[in-house]
């Protein structure tokens, strides 16, 4: 009997700053992949999730939100984006229905040249006016997309069809993951984005943009894992309200950070944090280098 032909291929998220594509990932994997917050610029490196199914695998790439970089750290999030665009398979261009703007339809516009099949998703249709929807729906049908789908990431809505779409569209191709496999990013990785995402939605609006998780230390016993992490900011104001009234912020983050890699590693954690002042990290390559960016531009 002939065996059935592998189908693979990567698919990309790409949008403006909270467009929802970290929680779109998760949901169309069904596991918490990319941390989210209501922070623009919250992603800021390439964030990998793997759908396997027994003769397909499908590799979610979400990118960091396109904008105007101001910084070396920006630069490298734009250059990300750029990278993750060359020879994909499958591309997912996101919109908030909520903020539509100039830059938005400039960014589906030049999405659309792209030579694969495209899906352009509305998103956060729970927001927003059924009436008001099918306007929107009807501004961009003319922009050459193979689909487009009204969507809440947020809450499912209609998320299952953008996943069988996509599904039933992956080439013939190879195994490019382990099948347990569901995302490429390491455990240290993963418990620098969940302190990140802690740090991102305690604080106020002036810090996070200026916050960096470095994983100092990671030692591991069949019961425990220590870690020792270093958040960086760039002020020696906002180290003082990281660190909060008698240390009330710090522990607040690391609190609600260690549940959560617990919940992920299913072990025990001890997790140390220390708050650390860097002035404008995120011009200088070699502090981008030390906290998981690589930047020579």
């Amino acid at each position: 009997m002939q065996q059935k032909p592998f189908h693979s291929g990567f698919a990309v998220l790409v949008g403006r700053p909270n467009t929802g594509k970290s929680t779109l990932l998760n949901t169309l994997i069904g596991e918490k992949i990319a941390i989210v917050s209501n922070r623009p610029q919250t992603t800021r490196n390439q964030i990998v999730g793997i759908l396997n199914q027994e003769d397909r695998q499908l590799v979610f790439v979400d990118t960091p939100g396109v904008h105007t970089p101001r910084t070396k750290l920006g630069n490298y999030m734009i250059q990300s984006v750029q990278d993750a665009l060359e020879g994909i398979d499958l591309l997912l261009a996101l919109v908030d229905v909520t903020a539509i703007g100039p830059k938005d339809r400039e960014l589906v516009q030049s999405l659309s040249e792209k030579k694969c099949r495209k899906l352009l998703l509305l998103n956060k249709i729970d927001l927003v006016e059924p009436r008001k929807l099918l306007g929107i729906i009807d501004s961009f049908k003319d922009l050459g997309y193979d689909e487009i789908y009204p969507i809440s990431a947020k809450d499912g809505d209609g998320v299952d069809a953008v996943r069988q779409d996509l599904l039933s569209h992956l080439p013939v191709g190879p195994k490019y993951y382990p099948d347990d496999m569901v995302t490429s990013q390491t455990e240290r990785q993963i418990c620098a984005e969940i302190i990140r995402e802690k740090a991102l939605r305690n604080l106020r609006d002036e810090v996070p943009h200026g916050i960096g998780v470095e994983i100092a230390s990671f030692k591991e016993t069949d019961t425990l894992i220590t870690i020792y992490a270093n958040l960086f900011c760039e002020k020696d104001s906002h180290k003082w309200i990281i660190i909060g009234k008698g240390g009330s912020m710090i522990k607040e983050i690391g609190s609600e950070a260690r549940k959560e890699i617990e919940d992920i590693l299913g072990i025990r954690i001890n997790l140390q944090l220390w708050v650390k002042v860097r002035p404008d990290w995120r011009n200088n390559a070699q502090d981008l280098k030390d906290l998981g960016y690589v930047s020579d531009k």
